[in-house]
């Protein structure tokens, strides 16, 4: 996610060990990615780097589609009041969405930014991408 939000590609080198065998904690972690890539996928791939804005909770990739741009927020430290903050946003939002479980969440225009009402809890330990259509 952090690769990506910078225009990066990231490769994953596992090589077998001696006996020629994939280690174990490779194959691990490669299902922990693969296992959030099948969920949280369309945030990575075919997506290019956000405008470099300090975001303090996470990460953001963007595509265009229809005349609108979407927004992935990878986000990797949840707010405790609720509310998640995305500065510079000043186009119209058309929906935000959690990717993980396909709920809307609701949006204003706070001072700071855009201001997403979130769940209490992360639904996701790695990361939780939240999609945001602006017109």
């Amino acid at each position: 996610m952090d690769i990506a939000s910078k225009g990066g590609n990231y490769l994953l080198n596992v090589g077998p060990t001696a006996e020629g065998e994939i280690p174990q904690p490779s194959i691990d972690a490669l299902k922990a990615i693969g296992g959030w890539m099948k969920t949280n996928g369309e945030a990575i791939y075919g997506t290019k780097a956000s405008p470099p804005l300090p975001l303090a909770w996470g990460r953001c990739t963007q595509k265009m589609e229809g005349g609108n741009t979407i927004l992935y927020l990878s986000v990797f430290e949840w707010p405790v009041d609720g509310k998640l903050t995305v500065p510079g946003i000043k186009g119209k939002v058309r929906r935000a969405t959690l990717i993980t479980w396909g709920k809307k969440l609701d949006t204003e225009n706070g001072a700071d930014g855009l201001v997403i009402h979130v769940p209490p809890t992360m639904p996701d330990a790695l990361a939780t991408v939240i999609k945001v259509e602006v017109k």
